[in-house]
């Protein structure tokens, strides 16, 4: 008995693989192009960002779509500023209601 608990558990842990991490950059440092391509070729990242109009630094996840938000979100569109944009185009993920139903 024990051992078929053994081999169950490492058959899980082999099934599940490794995590990988999420990349984070700054969204000043980069241009929309190239942000638009990281997001797209990791598919998720996270961007550091200043406020409007303020002295802090925000941060966000942005998403290349909506696979990559849990199943009660959806991939909404917004913008981060960049060296060449100050409004890049880029989604990240919202939640879902029967207000915003996506």
């Amino acid at each position: 008995m024990r051992s078929a608990a053994l081999a169950v558990t490492l058959s899980a842990l082999m099934v599940a693989g490794p995590a990988s991490a999420i990349s984070r950059y700054e969204s000043l440092s980069k241009t929309c192009a190239a942000i638009q391509q990281l997001i797209a070729s990791e598919r998720a990242v996270i961007l550091r960002y200043p406020a409007k109009g303020a002295s802090l630094v925000l941060y966000d996840r942005f998403v290349s779509g909506n696979g990559q938000c849990s199943v009660s979100d959806y991939a909404a569109r917004t913008s981060v500023p960049t060296r060449d944009n100050p409004l890049c185009p880029v989604y990240n993920c919202r939640a879902s209601s029967a207000f915003n139903p996506h």
